[in-house]
């Protein structure tokens, strides 16, 4: 016994001078591999766990003893795994956030398995590492902050990234609530920046993914029951003519707008089918951009230049984005269904890179922080 604790202070003690040097020749390569991993976790505010890395120290002292099947590999490879898609090691998804981020263990648990067998594990784990620019902004700024509330709000949003699905495709679009913001990305790159508005914080924009499949223009709006009861349903029954003259009808037991340009969702909303009916749409108060707060909805997302948007859209998709003027000045409903549709994610971030690149902190204006 007293030999293997001086066996094993020897490796602990030697291991900081090994981490950055060259992998011992054979299997001791991946826990190398691992290891790197492991280091950089640590200014992620992922929280490894100790015995998990302390086993990995003893693999790749004694790499003779190891084999591509070592179940010692898989258990630290499955520890990295679980850290990333946030199921230890840091905060867990809270019920408000409605985002699959593909944590799916038998499946990975295959594809490292499979990735160790052939050789192939630092590609591996570089496909499943949360490497989205956003998060690797939050990581360097973390490894430097000194200020202790700073790093717990880098440290909730690093946490979030880690909830999100990787990749988030070749063309996306993410809605930061918190930022009052959204970014489209297309071939990795931004494409497009612009404010929206978002539910008020007794109205709150939900945390969703979905798939942005058209693009309606002259919308009807299906008015929701609850927003009904405030005072739109009892305008149709008691005064008709009233209504109707600002596009209120009642068809069955639903209550409707018409399209036009007082109509609530203005003149364009994504198709984007999701079970909280929560759409990115245009509207008919677009001076309400000009504020810096924009908590204003019942929950649905309100973007700035929505026509400038849905034409952008459609022009990435082949489309003549060109046309939309023309559409909606006949003023007749048309939905124009994508032939590549793409994600949307609906978040919520309270850091995050601004245009110039530089991190912004924004207020924590549900209190999820």
């Amino acid at each position: 016994m007293k030999r293997f604790l001086q066996a094993f202070l020897a490796v602990l003690l030697a291991w900081p001078a090994a981490l950055h040097a060259e992998p011992s020749p054979g299997v001791s390569r991946y826990a190398q591999t691992m290891l790197d991993w492991v280091a950089a976790s640590d200014a992620e505010a992922i929280d490894y766990p100790q015995a998990d890395r302390l086993a990995l120290y003893a693999i790749a002292a004694a790499p003779a003893l190891v084999d591509a099947a070592d179940a010692r590999l898989e258990h630290a490879g499955m520890a990295l795994l679980r850290g990333w898609y946030g199921r230890c090691c840091g905060p867990a998804a809270p019920s408000y956030w409605h985002i699959d981020n593909g944590w799916r263990e038998a499946d990975l648990r295959d594809g490292l398995r499979q990735a160790l067998a052939e050789d192939r594990l630092e590609a591996f784990l570089r496909a499943h590492h949360p490497g989205h620019p956003d998060y690797r902004a939050l990581a360097l700024a973390y490894r430097t902050e000194t200020d202790l509330g700073r790093r717990h709000q880098l440290a909730l949003n690093l946490a979030r990234w880690r909830w999100m699905p990787r990749p988030l495709g070749s063309r996306s679009i993410l809605v930061n609530i918190a930022a009052r913001e959204l970014t489209m990305r297309d071939g990795g790159r931004i494409a497009d920046r612009r404010r929206v508005i978002v539910g008020k914080p007794t109205t709150r924009t939900p945390v969703f993914a979905a798939e942005v499949g058209g693009v309606v223009l002259n919308p009807w709006w299906d008015i929701p029951a609850s927003i009904a009861r405030e005072g739109i349903a009892a305008l149709v029954r008691n005064d008709p003519a009233a209504a109707r003259a600002r596009g209120y009808i009642r068809v069955g037991s639903r209550y409707r707008q018409m399209p036009g340009d007082g109509n609530a969702l203005g003149r364009m909303k994504l198709v984007m089918p999701n079970r909280f009916s929560v759409y990115l749409h245009d509207t008919s108060n677009r001076s309400l951009f000009e504020q810096d707060e924009r908590l204003l909805s019942h929950g649905c997302v309100r973007v700035a230049g929505a026509l400038e948007f849905a034409a952008m859209i459609l022009a990435t998709d082949g489309w003549n984005g060109a046309s939309v003027p023309a559409i909606i000045e006949d003023g007749a409903t048309r939905t124009i269904d994508l032939a590549q549709p793409f994600p949307i994610y609906v978040a919520y971030f309270t850091v995050a890179p601004g245009a110039d690149g530089a991190l912004v902190y924004h207020p924590d204006v549900y209190g999820r922080d």
